[in-house]
């Protein structure tokens, strides 16, 4: 793990990108959120999207991992009878950080996946943090931190495997995913990372949304990031800067982070390039890093909607665990 200064374009060259893996269109403009419930395509024909069969629900549970209201995650696990993975060995886990701009969200926006994700032999957590405003950076980090901390105390109350854990967030939760992934000690947190339309970058949405013609959806997430600081950075000082610096992971990317997947779609309002600039950093440093973008609008969970993409992401968080 080493800080870095801001980086350059010529950085570029160190990115795995793969092109388009998924044929879903979004219908309307996203709007800054988390976008993880089932939806239908709700146009002529079928898409990959369109069909989506919920499972049964695993066991569940609420538990408190600080003392604000807000410092609570939420447990899925099944039986070994009732998933893919037959045996008694502790399995692995997926975290899930909910998007909303850091303003709003909620982890039972996570349900539906989570459902999906125990099928499959996980033990699957979704945790809230504390929201911009009541609570400046880096109080989302830390209470992501302490969230994934919580789990691993705990992991025998879920048979859970602590050292295969996979960081998996949408959106503002995955500019939280990307952060356990850089900050501190890396991969010895966390297994893998998985990013959904991640605000890699706070800076670089600010400047986004401050752009001539720049939509709704650009703009509110410009102001986003300004309350999750508690400053505007053009006119704060330094002090304010350093905290914008602090909250991008490719500040913090470097050797021992665990391996990326960021997928983006390429209409969105949070752009590739997001994904593009931490996959550069982390390729550089000898980190496997893979930014897949798909066509479309779709923003943060709404991209594993489409089957296609949560097939691949599945297939990933499997080579990561057994790795």
């Amino acid at each position: 793990m080493r800080t870095v200064l801001m980086f350059g374009a010529a950085a570029a060259a160190a990115v795995t990108l793969v092109g388009v893996i998924a044929p879903a269109e979004a219908l309307t403009e996203p709007v800054p959120g988390d976008g993880a419930a089932p939806r239908s395509s709700g146009g002529p024909g079928v898409s990959a999207s369109a069909v989506m069969v919920t499972p049964a629900p695993p066991r569940s549970d609420t538990y408190a991992y600080g003392d604000d209201d807000r410092q609570v995650l939420d447990a899925y696990w099944r039986a070994p009878a009732a998933s893919r993975e037959r045996t008694t060995s502790p399995r692995p886990g997926v975290l899930l950080l909910h998007g909303g701009s850091w303003r709003r969200g909620d982890k039972s926006g996570w349900r539906y996946t989570a459902r999906r994700l125990t099928t499959l032999g996980y033990v699957v957590f979704s945790a809230n943090y504390r929201l911009a405003q009541t609570a400046r950076w880096p109080a989302q980090r830390e209470d992501s931190q302490n969230a994934l901390a919580y789990i691993k105390r705990n992991a025998r109350l879920w048979n859970l495997d602590p050292n295969r854990i996979v960081v998996m967030g949408s959106s503002a939760g995955g500019h939280l995913a990307t952060q356990l992934g850089t900050y501190g000690t890396g991969a010895a947190e966390v297994r893998g990372v998985v990013a959904l339309s991640p605000v890699v970058s706070p800076q670089r949405a600010y400047q986004d949304g401050g752009v001539l013609g720049a939509d709704r959806s650009r703009r509110s997430l410009r102001q986003a990031v300004q309350m999750l600081l508690g400053c505007d950075p053009a006119t704060d000082g330094p002090v304010c800067r350093e905290r914008l610096n602090d909250a991008s992971a490719a500040t913090h990317a470097g050797p021992g982070d665990p391996p990326m997947l960021l997928i983006h779609s390429r209409g969105e309002f949070v752009p590739p390039a997001h994904g593009t600039v931490l996959a550069a950093v982390l390729g550089a440093a000898g980190v496997p890093a893979t930014v897949n973008t798909v066509p479309g609008k779709d923003h943060g969970g709404a991209l594993l909607d489409d089957t296609v993409t949560f097939d691949s992401v599945v297939r990933w968080m499997d080579e990561v665990v057994r790795g």
